[in-house]
């Protein structure tokens, strides 16, 4: 693992504490802590929005069917994050994986998991975006990838 520079921690850091004000009790916003993928391995994204199931979080980790989507902060990792990491997580069954830039502050949005690959990529610098799992809240990209 690459250690996680100042600006990653505190725009991840940020944005972490945006999405739980935003989100409230709909979801979990869970910070760099370990997610359970069907091929045994465990990776701990920046960010992920989780189902709120509670105290069942005590038992495993959140499996895919309780993953909204994923965030990874991106500086020298950026293309294991989107090839690597971005396939690992199609093949789960994720359906939203969202990468932030550090270098440029763009948000690449990546959606609808078709086998190893995501079937739609959209990048933004900025204006509101809407996830898949709640399409009613606008999402203000400026306070995720420049919090």
């Amino acid at each position: 693992m690459v250690p996680e520079g100042e600006s990653h921690a505190e725009q991840s850091q940020a944005a972490d504490r945006y999405l739980a004000a935003l989100l409230g009790v709909r979801a979990w916003v869970r910070q760099a802590k370990p997610i359970t993928l069907p091929n045994g391995s465990e990776p701990q994204p920046d960010i992920a929005i989780c189902q709120p199931i509670g105290r069942e979080y005590r038992t495993h980790h959140p499996y895919p069917e309780n993953i909204y989507w994923l965030i990874e902060y991106s500086n020298s990792t950026l293309e294991r994050d989107l090839q690597i990491k971005s396939q690992i997580y199609a093949e789960s069954g994720i359906p939203e994986y969202w990468i932030i830039n550090l270098k440029t502050n763009e948000l690449i949005i990546l959606r609808n998991p078709n086998g190893s690959e995501y079937a739609s990529q959209q990048t933004l610098k900025d204006g509101t975006l809407c996830s898949l799992a709640f399409p009613d809240l606008a999402i203000d990209v400026l306070k995720i990838i420049s919090p």
